[in-house]
């Protein structure tokens, strides 16, 4: 906003960056946080090593966040990293998430005739143009369902599971009695994120995710924003049903319009569920993983019957998150019952043995209106998945996308 020309005053009631989605250094302030008693251990080396999130994603990089970031030059102060590996929960083991023609021949996840159906849907969907009816094969995507593109090519309930919540990252299995445009769109992006650097579709930042909104301070400032740390919210001032200011430690900063998060505006807000979330830190990777030291797994909703996925996402001291040998797997998973630990059992399974863990419970709230008319703008509480897509997805980047020009973000 402030590179095109509109003047912007951050406020921030917390002394860091990021709010909820902070990074948390030194590992001694995560312990205060989460109500440990004591100190870390020596065997966690120096607490100044650790940047935790408190809320892990990983960027697809050919995805919105990605094109939003090269839109406004902010990966001129960002370094990342490719993550190593994507898998997929079947039947109590993990997979890798097979995405392009050969993977999916080579991979043990389905037999040989669901190989050779699923390659065909691959190939369909890499040909697929929704301007060019020619590539529709008989489908037509703002009608035919998912669920009739994948009984086209006559793929199993297995498949059907890793393709919808691994490659086109649904959470829950409602999408498929949508229209498939979307879906294919999904996977499309998936594959063409996956082929940009080869490893795995996802991006992470050096040193954490609190790089992510240091990098937009830095650049606000650049272009005239100010930016306050620990300035207390007292009230959002409106006349005549719109926003006019904000009233902090007795001023009011004057303002046309308001953008903030749920917890800000309490009254404007309603509360839509909750997540869990478990920080684990490890002493070695996960298995069955090929030893990578950053990967996402996704355990799909049918394999732990469950309405909505799991996610595990690991990052290490390759990404300097972490003590030198030491790794950070986050779990996290949308609450359906009571016993919400209990629910995300199956992800810490796969992760044990577990040093030490951080357990947090979180309510999530969406706003009760637009905010068009008040001209306070509200985003959603961060969701259980562990990458940018959806919460990208409160924003309208359709300008970024036009102005995108398939650059690419600093690698290491």
């Amino acid at each position: 906003m402030s590179v095109n020309g509109k003047k912007v005053l951050h406020m921030d009631r917390n002394s860091y960056y990021g709010g909820e989605s902070a990074s948390i250094t030194p590992l001694e302030d995560l312990y205060k946080r989460f109500n440990l008693p004591g100190t870390p251990p020596e065997s966690m080396g120096r607490g100044r090593d650790w940047n935790v999130d408190l809320i892990p994603k990983f960027l697809m990089a050919n995805g919105q966040l990605v094109k939003m970031l090269l839109y406004t030059e902010v990966t001129r102060y960002l370094d990342f990293k490719v993550i190593e590996g994507s898998f997929v929960y079947k039947g109590g083991k993990i997979y890798k998430v097979p995405s392009t023609e050969a993977e999916a021949l080579a991979s043990s996840l389905m037999g040989l005739f669901e190989k050779r159906r699923f390659r065909k849907f691959l190939v369909y969907v890499a040909n697929f143009d929704e301007n060019d009816p020619r590539t529709f094969e008989g489908v037509d995507p703002k009608k035919t369902t998912m669920r009739d593109v994948y009984k086209k090519f006559d793929l199993g309930q297995d498949v059907i599971d890793f393709t919808g919540h691994a490659l086109a990252l649904y959470r829950t299995d409602d999408y498929l009695d949508q229209p498939c445009q979307e879906t294919i769109n999904r996977i499309k992006l998936y594959s063409e994120s996956l082929a940009r650097y080869g490893k795995s579709p996802y991006l992470y930042p050096l040193y954490g995710l609190g790089e992510l909104p240091q990098g937009f301070a830095r650049l606000s400032a650049i272009y005239g924003g100010t930016y306050m740390l620990n300035k207390p919210i007292e009230e959002i001032v409106i006349e005549n049903g719109k926003v006019v200011g904000v009233k902090s430690e007795g001023e009011v900063a004057r303002c046309k319009q308001l953008i903030c998060d749920p917890s800000y505006v309490s009254d404007r807000v309603t509360k839509v569920g909750q997540v869990i979330r478990v920080i684990c830190i490890l002493s070695h990777p996960i298995k069955n993983t090929n030893d990578a030291n950053s990967c996402q797994i996704i355990i799909p909703q049918n394999q732990v019957n469950r309405k909505s996925d799991i996610y595990v996402c690991m990052i290490s001291s390759a990404h300097n998150v972490a003590a030198q040998g030491k790794y950070i797997a986050i779990a996290s998973t949308t609450v359906e019952t009571a016993d919400p630990e209990k629910e995300i059992k199956p992800a810490l399974d796969l992760l044990e043995p577990i040093e030490q863990k951080f357990v947090s419970i979180s309510d999530l709230f969406a706003p009760t209106d637009p905010g068009t008319e008040s001209q306070i703008f509200i985003s959603r509480t961060y969701d259980a998945t562990t990458h940018f897509e959806t919460t990208c997805d409160d924003i309208n980047l359709n300008s970024v996308a036009k102005l995108y020009h398939g650059q690419s973000p600093h690698l290491l």
